[in-house]
């Protein structure tokens, strides 16, 4: 199925972004107007869709600059539940909350609803469909909410809002957990990662079809979206192998990746845009903060001056 009819939207390159810099994170520090600006400046010149995963000051701010700049992007976006029900099985320990702060991020769950479905009808002419949670189900999340409730948020979503609804998720839950979303949802969005599953390079193309293949022919009269896929540039060896990251297989990554896409007509949002210090681990190494296809100092890495083009 052409993803891109399905949705009413053109073909064309999309991505991740989140403009945290050096010193800055969600919840602390937000960058300014005019370092959102600057970035999206920049993936002007390569993309035309980008994901925004929340609702927050950072998201509104977004919004405001393509706004006023009169930008050509339009955005996915998406607002970021919090964890609803303690999970035993998050393998790092923090997926265990008490029942104040779980009953706390209930109501701040249903408030940001409310907040995504504002701005979806703020900004009509830029957001053209917006995303319940992001890996809220996963068996390893940290924030989990039990999927009848994501499906009630879905609900309020479309009752209030008329851009295509969807949830983001690995493609893992899509399998079998996820099965009671699809008749609410207008699209599934899946999430690949070859690397975090301990494939080689040269494995990587052949996993993240077989990833996206597994669900598109489980649901076949329903448009599947990539919502992330990527390749990260350095591991502290947990989790990733060290010498499976750096530029180089990025770069082979996303070349294999686009050329597949673009044939299949796939909508697929490439992770992320740049490297974010503020996840993670306290490691320089740690694997989160550098999945960018610039570094935080916003230095392109050898895929985008290989795969993609750059302006002087």
């Amino acid at each position: 199925m052409n993803c891109f009819e399905a949705l009413g939207v053109e073909p064309g390159n999309a991505i991740c972004y989140s403009g945290f810099r050096k010193g800055q994170r969600p919840g602390a520090i937000y960058p300014s107007y005019n370092e959102i600006k600057e970035d999206l400046e920049l993936l002007e010149q390569n993309w035309k869709y980008i994901r925004l995963y929340d609702v927050d000051e950072h998201g509104v701010l977004v919004l405001e600059v393509i706004e006023k700049e009169q930008l050509n992007l339009k955005v996915m976006l998406g607002a970021y539940i919090e964890a609803e029900m303690n999970n035993f099985g998050c393998p790092w320990g923090s997926g265990m909350y008490d029942e104040d702060q779980l009953e706390s991020n209930r109501i701040n769950n249903v408030n940001k609803i409310e907040k995504l479905i504002h701005l979806a009808n703020r900004y009509s002419d830029i957001v053209f469909c917006v995303a319940v949670g992001n890996e809220a189900c996963v068996d390893w999340t940290d924030h989990y909410v039990p999927v009848s409730h994501v499906i009630e948020y879905v609900k309020m979503v479309k009752a209030g809002a008329k851009q295509p609804v969807t949830f983001c998720e690995n493609y893992v839950p899509w399998l079998h957990k996820l099965e009671p979303l699809i008749s609410v949802i207008d699209f599934i969005s899946i999430h690949t990662y070859p690397v975090w599953e301990y494939k080689h390079i040269h494995e990587s193309l052949g996993y993240t079809k077989e990833n996206y293949y597994a669900i598109a022919n489980k649901y076949p009269n329903i448009p599947v979206v990539i919502t992330e896929a990527g390749w990260s540039t350095n591991s502290n060896g947990r989790g990733i192998n060290p010498e499976m990251v750096n530029e180089e297989n990025q770069k082979v990554y996303y070349e294999d990746l686009v050329e597949w896409t673009t044939q299949e007509n796939i909508l697929t949002f490439v992770f992320e845009a740049f490297d974010e210090d503020w996840k993670g681990s306290p490691e320089p190494n740690e694997p989160e903060k550098h999945w960018g296809l610039f570094k935080i100092d916003r230095t392109p890495k050898l895929v985008m001056k290989e795969l993609f083009s750059l302006q002087d």
